[in-house]
C-alpha cells in the first residue's frame, strides 16, 4: 500500500486517479483549489492551490504528521489554452506558465527534500501530447507541457541516486471538464479546442487506467493511449510526413483567418489531426519498437 497524493483530484483525470488509487487500496490525498470537495470512500481532502508555495508546504507537513512520508507525488492539476502566437495575450501566456508548469515545478521542489531523507518516492508529472508533439496555433500550451516533459527527465537523472522514480504522462485529447478552465483572446481556438475535448470517444477513467499500469512499471514516458503514441512515433520515425501534416494546418488555419476557406474548412479539426490521425500513423508504427518501449519502459 502507499501513500499518495494527487493535485487536481476533484475532476477530470485527477479524480479518475484518485478512484483507482483508492480501488487498488492505496492511502490517497486528493487536493484542489477548492477549500471543499467531496472525495470517494477511502479518500481524504485538502485544499492546495499549486501557485502558492505555502500551500505546497503545508501539504508536506500533513503528509509527515499524518503518514509519515509520501510515496507517491501526482502533479496534475492544469488548465487547458492555446491560441494563435499574436492573438493570445502575455497575461495568458502568463497563468498557464505560473499553472501548467509552475504548479509542477513547485510541487517537485516542495516533497524532494522528503523523499531525499526517505531515499524513496515516486514524482509522477502530468503533461501531454502536446508536451512531445507541437501542432500550430497551440503555441503556449505546447511551451509549458514540453517544459513539463524536460523537467520530468531532469529530476528522473537528478534524483537517480537518491532512490526516487519520475514519470511523465503525455495522453491526447479525452472527455473531462478541463474546457471550462478555457480563456484568452484566441475564442477560435478556445471554441476548437472544446469541441476536441467534449467530442473524443475516450474518457478520463480509460486514461487513468493507462496511467495507474505506467506507475507501477516505474515508466518513465507514460503514452496511455493510441493515438499520442503514433502522433508520438510518426514525429519520431517518419519526420518529413509529420513536418508536411503541420505546415498543412498551418496554411489552412491562414486560409480561415484570411477569409479565404470555406468555414467548414476548420483549421482547429486539422490540428486535431496533428494527434487524432498522424500521417502515415500506421507506416510509422511499422517502423518503431513494441509499444512498451516506445512508452519509456525501464
Amino acid at each position: 500500500m502507499s501513500r499518495v497524493l494527487v493535485t487536481g483530484g476533484a475532476s477530470g483525470l485527477g479524480a479518475a486517479l484518485v478512484a483507482r488509487f483508492v480501488a487498488d487500496g492505496h492511502q490517497v490525498l486528493s487536493t484542489d483549489v477548492a477549500a471543499e470537495s467531496a472525495a470517494p470512500d477511502g479518500a481524504q481532502y485538502r485544499q492546495l492551490n499549486v501557485r502558492d508555495a505555502s500551500d505546497w508546504e503545508a501539504a508536506v507537513a500533513w503528509c509527515e504528521q499524518n503518514w509519515g512520508g509520501l510515496d507517491i507525488l501526482v502533479n496534475n492539476a492544469g488548465i487547458a489554452t492555446g491560441g494563435r502566437i499574436d492573438v493570445e495575450s502575455l497575461d495568458e501566456w502568463d497563468r498557464v506558465l505560473d499553472i501548467n508548469l509552475m504548479g509542477v515545478v513547485r510541487g517537485c521542489r516542495a516533497f524532494t527534500p522528503l523523499f531525499k531523507k526517505q531515499r524513496s518516492g515516486q514524482i509522477v508529472n502530468t503533461a501531454s501530447a502536446a508536451g512531445l508533439v507541437h501542432p500550430p496555433m497551440m503555441s503556449s500550451y505546447n511551451t509549458v507541457k514540453a517544459g513539463v516533459v524536460a523537467l520530468s527527465e531532469t529530476l528522473s537523472h537528478e534524483l537517480h541516486p537518491y532512490g526516487v522514480t519520475v514519470s511523465v504522462v503525455c495522453p491526447s485529447f479525452f472527455r473531462t471538464n478541463l474546457a471550462d478552465s478555457i480563456q484568452g483572446d484566441d475564442t477560435e481556438m478556445g471554441a476548437t479546442a472544446r469541441r476536441l475535448i467534449e467530442k473524443s470517444p475516450r474518457t478520463a477513467d480509460d486514461i487513468a487506467a493507462g496511467v495507474v499500469a505506467g506507475i507501477n512499471k516505474k515508466q518513465f514516458l507514460i503514452i496511455p493511449d493510441r493515438p499520442a503514441l503514433l502522433a508520438w512515433r510518426t514525429k519520431r520515425f517518419a519526420r518529413p510526413l509529420y513536418d508536411r501534416q503541420m505546415r498543412k494546418i498551418a496554411t489552412r488555419a491562414r486560409e480561415r483567418a484570411e477569409g479565404t476557406k470555406p468555414d467548414d474548412a476548420s483549421a482547429g479539426g486539422s490540428t486535431a489531426q496533428a494527434v487524432e490521425q498522424p500521417p502515415a500513423a500506421e507506416q510509422a508504427e511499422q517502423a518503431t519498437p513494441p509499444a512498451g518501449a516506445a512508452a519509456g519502459e525501464r
